[in-house]
């Protein structure tokens, strides 16, 4: 069996990088099929994800490509947000 440590819902995820304000607005977003895990389209905000994988949100103004490094519990400040994830964009 799995670690729960080593994986986490992708909606939530999303949330506690804050990429978005609220977990409806990440589980909206998933969704509309804006994001790509991997490469690949998801649309089930429940979807496991795993350190080491890769996220393509496309935003309103941007699209982001984040590397999974971590996971949190709650929702912390920004710089503790930004130790969830390796950004890939290039600015």
């Amino acid at each position: 069996m799995t670690d729960p440590a080593e994986r986490q819902r992708l909606d939530r995820w999303i949330w506690h990088a804050r990429v978005v304000r609220t977990r409806d607005a990440a589980a909206d977003l998933v969704r509309a099929g804006h994001v790509r895990l991997d490469g690949a389209r998801v649309t089930s905000p429940s979807h496991q994800v795993r350190a080491g994988q890769v996220l393509t949100i496309a935003l309103d103004r941007n699209v982001r490509v984040l590397r999974i490094v971590s996971f949190s519990q709650r929702r912390g400040d920004a710089t503790s947000a930004r130790a969830l994830f390796d950004e890939i964009t290039e600015a």
